[in-house]
Parts: structure tokens; C-alpha cells; sequence
């Protein structure tokens, strides 16, 4: 179908020549406006002369539900500042193969869609969305402000089945992504502290994390003058597993001559491991009647409550105080798992003490990782890893 030079805002500089519809698709045929200026892309001044032209084959926005194929013929001018350059086009970028409005659509849609839907939706291959959507949220972080943080957050999820980790890092104070590394070993946090650099390094002065004993040695080797802050949230959830679950077992077996006894204590995992406030009242008699039966329970039950207290106290003596009464207590409880948990939290006590003075804690990090998780499950996962890492990076890039 032959058009008179049809001119449209879309397509600044350019006339449509020619429209046909074949193969369930729409080709448009598109040529320069000799009433527009022919801009150099190098330096953006007008030119006059034309070194030499050619087509180019790319994707526009769907039209009417079918693919839009676009025609146009493009320039290469003589520049007098840059030699010989292709010709400035606003709608569409260099060497690109998709408008710039069609890429835009693309990036998005990637925000709030999976991939796959985007393509679908756009009608284009998986590869050339992704690309797409790799380019914008480079684009995105590199935009972002220098990072300037002085007190950090680690924290780590799970990234693939079979025990396989990510790590991430965040600043406490802008609550912006900084980093996301794949594993959670020394080796895979340095490169976080290679791009931070000595500078930045220097201005850390806290850093809030898990008792994860390599997140401890790397940031005293990189960052000597920051105080390392433990999670009230991982402490206890540790002392759970390895105090109460293991002592619960441990009763349970003891109770083997006691079946209905036995039963009781089997069942009461959940039970001994919510906080109180947590239970619903209906259970509450419950759990102060197996309290009751049992002083081995009762007891490892109440030092996780004097345990948490420890991030409440006000000061440093009322924390050493608290701290000394602990250990004191857990060291004449006669409890193995206690003792043997006391034992291994005594190296850690600058770690809990370092709470009174840097108020941190990783529950920042642990509302981002079920996001990432949603993002994830969303995607029915990523191909790669530096792919996914770019769009959590790019999803929370902290208050402005």
C-alpha cells in the first residue's frame, strides 16, 4: 500500500513511505523528512553532507494485537568535528533493534511482570526482553548516587535448593541494596569490600549480621575500626534450635516408659520455640502445664527469656550485670546443651554488648529477602545469577 509521505510525532525526522500487512504482521517503510536537520550522533551539530545510506529492520509497538516491523532508511554523515558518524535518530538508539518506545514498554512491564509474560505480551523473544531489561536496570543503578554508608547490614537467602546461598548487604541508614553476591563464605563477601574501597571502608562503624563467623573476619580485616552488632532475631533462633529442640528431644527420649508424657513433649516443638506473646491463649495452658511436668524444659525455657533481655538492658554495666547472670545461671543449670551453648556465645559477648551503643539489628534485611523471595518465585527463578542480583539491586535503591 503506497501512503504520500506520511509524517508522525513517533517517528521525529522520518515520513512514512510505504505500509503492507503480511504474514500477520505489519512492515512499514520509513525515510528521512528532507525537511528535518541531519544531526551527527557524535557531537550533535548539524551536518550537510551524507556519506552514505542503508535499511535497517526493527521492532516498533504492537499494533491492533500484531507486530509492527519498521523499514527505515538511515544515514551516515560527514561530520567536520567527528569524521564519518551515523546520523543523531531520537527514537531510536545506536546498532538497536527495537524503538525506543518498545523498549521503554518493555522495561516497564519487567517491573511488575516475569519475563516470559512480558513476552507474550510484546511479542518478543525471551532473549531480546531480557537484554532489554538488563540494559534498563544497569541503567537504573547507574544512576543512582554515589553509595556513602557508615553503618551496614548482612544478612543472607536462600538462592537455589541444595543449601546454595546469596549474600546480601545493605545500608542501614538509606536502606538501598549496596550489594548481592553469591555465596556466604569470606570469599564471596570480599569482592563487597574490593568495590567499597579503603576510603569508604574507613567510614563503616557498625555492622549488624548474624553470628556467621567469616561475615565477622572479613569485616574486621577490611573495616578494624567498625563495631560488629549480633542479631537479637539469629541469637535465639540459634538457641532454639540447639538448646530447646535438642533438649525437647533428649526429654522425649528419656520419656520412652512414659507414652502419653512422650507424646506431649514430641508435639511441642512450636510450642517452646513462639515467643509467648506469639501463642494463642488457647494454648497457653498447654504450655504451662508441660512447664510444670518438666524442670529440664522449664529451665532452658526461661534463659531464652533472660537471653533476650540481654539486647534490652539501657547501659553497659546493667548489660554486664545481665551478661554475667546469664552465663552464671547456665554454667550451674546442668543442662548439657545450655552449658555447651554458653560456652560457644562467650567469644561472641562484643558482638551483644556492641547493641547498647549501635541500635541495629538485620529485620531491615529479613523483610527485603521475603521480596526477593516473592521476586523469585514470580520469575519461576533466573537463569543467572548477576541477572537476578541486578534486579534486586535495581527494586530497592534505598530513600531518597
Amino acid at each position: 500500500m503506497q501512503d504520500n509521505n506520511l509524517g508522525l510525532p513517533f517517528w521525529e525526522g522520518f515520513l512514512a513511505s510505504d505500509l503492507e500487512r503480511k504474514n500477520g504482521a505489519t512492515w512499514i517503510t520509513l525515510v528521512p523528512d528532507p525537511r528535518a536537520p541531519l544531526v551527527c550522533s557524535g557531537c550533535d551539530s548539524n551536518c550537510w553532507q551524507i556519506h552514505e545510506t542503508g535499511w535497517r529492520v526493527v521492532r516498533d509497538m504492537p499494533m491492533l494485537g500484531d507486530p509492527v516491523w519498521l523499514r527505515v532508511r538511515l544515514r551516515r554523515v560527514r561530520c567536520s568535528e567527528c569524521g564519518t558518524r551515523a546520523e543523531r535518530v531520537k527514537w531510536l538508539d545506536r546498532h538497536a533493534r527495537v524503538t525506543q518506545r518498545l523498549a521503554e514498554f518493555v522495561g516497564l512491564w519487567c517491573q511488575k511482570l516475569p519475563v516470559a509474560h512480558v513476552c507474550k505480551l510484546s511479542g518478543l523473544h525471551w532473549d531480546t526482553v531480557r537484554r532489554i531489561e538488563r540494559t534498563n536496570l544497569a541503567a537504573q543503578i547507574a544512576a543512582l548516587p554515589d553509595a556513602q554508608p557508615t553503618r551496614l547490614v548482612m544478612d543472607e537467602f536462600a538462592l537455589y535448593k541444595g543449601h546454595r546461598y546469596a549474600t546480601v548487604v545493605l545500608d542501614a541508614d538509606t536502606r538501598r541494596v549496596l550489594w548481592v553476591g553469591e555465596g556466604r563464605s569470606r570469599e564471596a563477601l570480599r569482592p563487597f569490600f574490593e568495590w567499597l574501597g579503603p576510603e569508604r571502608c574507613r567510614a563503616i562503624e557498625a555492622v549488624a549480621m548474624d553470628m556467621n563467623t567469616a561475615f565477622d573476619l572479613e569485616v574486621k580485616e577490611h573495616c578494624p575500626q567498625a563495631h560488629v552488632v549480633y542479631d537479637l532475631f539469629h541469637v535465639v533462633a540459634k538457641y532454639g534450635r540447639e538448646v530447646i529442640d535438642r533438649v525437647r528431644v533428649d526429654e522425649a527420649n528419656r520419656l520412652k516408659h512414659d507414652l502419653p508424657m512422650r507424646k506431649v513433649v514430641k508435639r511441642a516443638r512450636w510450642l517452646l520455640l513462639r515467643n509467648r506473646a506469639n501463642i494463642p491463649a488457647e494454648k497457653l495452658a498447654s504450655l504451662d502445664e508441660l512447664l510444670a511436668a518438666n524442670q529440664t524444659l522449664s529451665t532452658v525455657y526461661i534463659m531464652k527469656a533472660a537471653l533476650k533481655e540481654l539486647w534490652s538492658a539501657q547501659g553497659a554495666w546493667q548489660w554486664r550485670t545481665a551478661w554475667q547472670t546469664w552465663l552464671r545461671m547456665a554454667n550451674e543449670s546442668g543442662v548439657e546443651p545450655l552449658q555447651k551453648f554458653a560456652r560457644k556465645l562467650k567469644p561472641y559477648w562484643r558482638g551483644i554488648v556492641a547493641r547498647v551503643r549501635w541500635p541495629m539489628h538485620t529485620g531491615q534485611l529479613e523483610g527485603i529477602n521475603n521480596r526477593i523471595k516473592v521476586m523469585k518465585r514470580m520469575a519461576y527463578g533466573y537463569r543467572d545469577s548477576e541477572f537476578f542480583f541486578l534486579k534486586i539491586k535495581a527494586a530497592f535503591p534505598g530513600n531518597p
